[in-house]
């Protein structure tokens, strides 16, 4: 078992500071791979996350940071990602133990990207304005953006440092003050983030993180009055209820990204590149362990290719070896929580009572470990109506359907209730087009797996998604405030 770094904080950070919770609380951390306690955090009550917004709005108030000139911020930002980079090592750390993930992805992919992400929102800071409308000589009107005020944000276990960089970055940028809820299975590296931001100049008050159990601390801030946005990331039962919280509360703009049923479809035309497609979405499958909510979770292979793609796919899941997280040979770690095991392996089990067959993995491993490993799977003659097929498994399992037509690969796309993602494999730009444009999806890549990057917002249809997206410059819209000034000229 890995040893979490010295010095690890378990407190919440409030106004500048690391504070026990209020009454005392603690809520137990677990590790994922031995299923033991990690450690024990402050499990933060509506009181705490009442002084986090009272010390976020004071802040806010106060101009300290909203009113800071722009090229000042960004200055602040921009030694905030060095620092973030110069830690890399220890906040990788932190999300491979307390999540499970394999340390080499933390390294090598998470939190690059994190620090890409801060630099990138900064460097947007002076580059991102208001407008002069057009009217009369007898009169001006100026549309401005100003910071919206107090954000809340609630953030899941998946990629706790990443998607957190993805809320933080935009709102911090646009001069907000935040109150973060980290999700109380990995709260750990957003807790280093915090007190990394206060060293690199960040005021006070500005970057507040208050840890606990979702049905409380996350309750209590999609509740409370003096919250002007929550940006949300997680199941789409959960995002329902941050709407109902803003309607019995004061309105709040709320924003949801909430998973996804991703296809991933194969034409027959690709020809001799099955080795690469199914290397491509073994990845698309299988990577975090599944457990992200863009996860090409059903391939969708044209009948008279499909048995030989299957074969590709089973070879190409050989390479996926599993094992600790912190061992850099291990591509998969463990799933995040005993019940995330229990409900991956009822869905292998529940596929094959259905007539489905496992053609690859369906087990448990290491169970002498005490941790929640599952061997990536490959699940083929799904039924396109069954939950397998339909519903988000959060796990490396993967469900393969054929199909006859373009037509029918479209309609089996949209078959679900999500539309997040999805990937189109075609050798004919004009199929690959057409499809792209039918397919009810946010991100539709083409002939690789992909949710884009920094530049290209990211968000869902239907019940993936909802009030807006991050990444991109369109993640702005969500944490700034249009404000017109009408001005009667003499």
């Amino acid at each position: 078992m890995s040893s979490l770094p010295p010095g690890t904080h378990t407190q919440a950070f409030i106004d500048g500071a690391f504070v026990a919770a209020e009454n005392g609380a603690l809520f137990d951390d677990l590790d994922p791979a031995t299923g033991r306690l990690l450690v024990r955090v402050a499990a933060c009550s509506p009181a705490d996350v009442d002084t986090a917004v009272k010390a976020a709005r004071a802040a806010f108030r106060s101009g300290v940071w909203s009113r800071m000139e722009p090229r000042a911020r960004k200055k602040i930002l921009l030694r905030f990602a060095d620092l973030v980079e110069a830690n890399g090592k220890e906040i990788a750390l932190l999300d491979s133990i307390d999540a499970g993930k394999p340390i080499s992805d933390c390294e090598n992919l998470d939190l690059p990207d994190v620090v890409n992400n801060i630099r990138w929102y900064a460097e947007a800071i002076d580059k991102v304005f208001g407008k002069i409308s057009p009217t009369g000589d007898g009169n001006l009107g100026l549309v401005t953006r100003e910071p919206v005020g107090v954000v809340g944000m609630v953030l899941p276990w998946n990629f706790p440092a990443g998607t957190l960089s993805w809320k933080i970055s935009p709102a911090l940028a646009a001069g907000n003050s935040i109150v973060v809820k980290p999700a109380e299975l990995a709260p750990l590296s957003t807790l280093k983030i915090a007190e990394l931001a206060l060293e690199a100049g960040i005021p006070a008050g500005v970057f507040n993180v208050v840890p606990g159990l979702g049905h409380v601390a996350g309750k209590a801030l999609g509740l409370h009055a003096d919250v002007d946005v929550i940006s949300f990331t997680g199941s789409t039962e959960i995002g329902r209820q941050f709407l109902r919280y803003s309607a019995d509360s004061n309105l709040k703009k709320v924003v949801l990204e909430c998973g996804g049923k991703s296809p991933q479809i194969v034409m027959a035309d690709v020809g001799g590149a099955l080795d690469a497609i199914a290397e491509n979405l073994a990845g698309a499958a299988f990577w975090n362990m599944g457990q992200n909510c863009t996860c090409g979770s059903r391939i969708l292979v044209q009948s008279s290719i499909k048995d030989a793609f299957v074969a590709k796919l089973v070879e190409a899941a050989r390479g996926w070896v599993v094992g600790p997280p912190t061992d850099p040979a291990s591509k998969l770690g463990p799933l995040i929580e005993a019940s995330a095991l229990e409900r991956v392996v009822g869905a292998i089990e529940q596929a094959k009572a259905q007539g489905s067959r496992v053609v690859a993995g369906g087990n448990r491993l290491f169970p002498e470990s005490g941790g929640w490993f599952v061997e990536p799977t490959i699940i083929d003659d799904v039924d396109p109506a069954s939950a397998l097929a339909r519903d988000e498994i959060f796990g490396p399992v993967v469900a393969v359907l054929g199909f006859e037509s373009e037509e029918e690969a479209v309609r089996l796309a949209n078959d679900t209730a999500y539309g997040l993602a999805a990937t189109v494999f075609s050798n004919d730009i004009n199929v690959a087009m057409r499809m792209a444009r039918s397919i009810q999806a946010g991100t539709v890549a083409v002939n690789g797996y992909g949710e884009g990057d920094i530049t290209t917002p990211f968000g869902g249809y239907k019940t993936s998604g909802f009030g807006g997206y991050d990444k991109g410059i369109e993640a702005f819209d969500q944490y700034t405030q249009l404000k017109t000034i009408w001005v009667t000229l003499a």
